[in-house]
């Protein structure tokens, strides 16, 4: 069976028999595999009334085990301080997270969740696993590990390029 990629690769081999265009097997699939993904896990954050970057926010806090600043948590997820200060406001707003002033610092605080927020990402980040063990199904367990391996050694070699 041939995927999309495959039907691209043999166009370009056809019209272009001069050019390697392997890489674009690997970095296609990669792409159109992220596509594929991101879909599938936006669909489960929408259902617990969530959009991405809240999720990321709420399970950062969820994992660290402690209170964060906003400037930590806009590190951990990559959103500029203005970004960050507008999804805290709103998730504030919702009752899942609690902003706590700084006893030395009046411009700065403390991040945690409420006990709803915990309850809320508890539920999300369940059935954000289950959905990727659902996604990654299609692969044993070896393939899933050689495909992580393969993956770290390339973001390892690339991740100093993300802005």
């Amino acid at each position: 069976m041939q995927d999309h990629v495959d039907k691209l690769l043999l166009q370009w081999q056809e019209h272009r028999p001069d050019l390697d265009c392997s890489p674009m097997g690997v970095i296609g699939r990669m792409y159109r595999g992220h596509k594929i993904m991101t879909d599938q896990i936006n669909q489960v954050f929408k259902a617990f009334g969530l959009i991405q970057v809240e999720f990321d926010i709420l399970a950062s806090l969820r994992r660290s085990g402690e209170p964060l600043t906003p400037t930590q948590l806009y590190h951990t997820v990559m959103l500029t301080s203005g970004a960050m200060t507008t999804r805290l406001d709103k998730l504030e707003k919702r009752g899942f997270i609690y902003r706590q002033p700084s006893d030395n610092d009046r411009r700065s605080c403390t991040v945690s969740l409420t006990e709803s927020g915990q309850a809320l990402i508890d539920q999300a980040v369940t059935a954000h696993v289950a959905n990727e063990h659902r996604m990654l199904a299609v692969l044993d367990k070896e393939e899933q590990t050689e495909l992580a391996n393969l993956l770290r050694k390339f973001l390892l070699a690339h991740e100093s390029n993300l802005k």
